[in-house]
C-alpha cells in the first residue's frame, strides 16, 4: 500500500505540536505581563492635575504633615481632599500671583471646587477604610509609597487583590508604632517580625481577628439581597444578606 503522507509530515506535525504548546503558554505569558505592566496598573505613571501640586515640595521641603490636608484620614474611610480654603490659608500670602495657582484663586472666587484626578482607587465592589488601617499601625507610605519624593503624584502599588491579601495574611511584616504612622521614611527593622507580633498585641489584633482578615467579607461587604455592578464592561453579581 503506497504511503499517504510524506516522511516530512512527521517533522511538520511535531513542529505544529511544539509550536502550539509554547504558543499557548507564551500567549498567556504576554497577557500576564500586560496585566502586571504600568500600562494596566498605572504604577509609577505621574497623574497630571489642573494644579501641579508637589507633595515633595510641601512634605519634604516645608514639612507639612499629611493630616493638615487629609484631615479625615484618622476618623473616616475616606482620607479627605483639602478644600480651596485650606490651600489659600498659605497661598493668600505666598505665591499670590503665580500663574500655576490661577485655578486655586478662581475656585475661591467662584466657590467651585477644584477637580482633582484620582490617583489611588480601588473598584466600587471593594470596601476600604483609611481610619482602621491608620489606627492599627499601617503607615501612609506602605500603600502610597514615598509621597514625599513625588513632584507629581503617582500610584506606588498596583492595589490588586493579591497585593492587599499579602498584607492581610502577614500584617506583622508591615505594622509600625503609632508615632511612625506618618513617617514617610520609616523602614522595617531587622527584627520586624518580632516587633510586629508585639504590635499586633498592642493594637488588640487577636488570632481570631487575624483569621477574619482573610475572609472575603472584610473587603467585599454586601448590603442587599443582590447587587449588579458594571465595571469596565463586566457585570459582577453580588449576593448578600437580606
Amino acid at each position: 500500500m503506497p504511503q499517504i503522507f510524506r516522511k516530512s509530515s512527521n517533522t511538520f506535525s511535531r513542529v505544529i505540536l511544539v509550536g502550539a504548546f509554547f504558543g499557548f503558554f507564551g500567549f498567556w505569558g504576554v497577557v500576564y505581563a500586560i496585566y502586571r505592566s504600568p500600562y494596566t496598573t498605572e504604577v509609577n505613571v505621574p497623574r497630571f492635575q489642573e494644579v501641579p501640586f508637589s507633595h515633595e515640595h510641601h512634605v519634604s521641603g516645608l514639612g507639612i504633615d499629611c493630616r493638615y490636608c487629609h484631615s479625615q484620614v484618622e476618623t473616616s474611610a475616606f482620607a479627605g481632599i483639602p478644600s480651596t480654603h485650606t490651600c489659600m490659608t498659605c497661598h493668600s500670602h505666598l505665591w499670590t500671583d503665580a500663574p500655576m495657582l490661577a485655578p486655586v484663586r478662581e475656585s475661591l472666587a467662584t466657590g467651585q471646587p477644584l477637580e482633582w484626578k484620582r490617583v489611588n482607587q480601588v473598584p466600587d465592589f471593594v470596601f476600604f477604610d483609611h481610619s482602621i488601617h491608620v489606627q492599627k499601625g499601617i503607615g501612609c507610605s506602605s500603600c502610597h509609597g514615598r509621597v514625599d519624593k513625588m513632584p507629581l503624584t503617582w500610584k506606588a502599588h498596583s492595589l490588586y487583590m493579591r497585593w492587599c491579601v499579602d498584607c492581610h495574611e502577614a500584617p506583622e511584616k508591615r505594622v509600625r508604632p503609632k508615632e511612625q504612622i506618618f513617617n514617610m521614611a520609616w523602614e522595617p527593622a531587622p527584627d520586624q517580625i518580632e516587633r510586629g507580633r508585639q504590635l499586633l498585641k498592642d493594637y488588640h489584633i487577636s488570632k481570631q481577628r487575624l483569621q477574619q482578615l482573610r475572609d472575603c467579607s472584610i473587603c467585599h461587604r454586601l448590603t442587599g439581597k443582590r447587587q449588579t455592578i458594571e465595571v469596565k464592561g463586566l457585570i459582577w453579581l453580588r449576593f448578600g444578606q437580606s
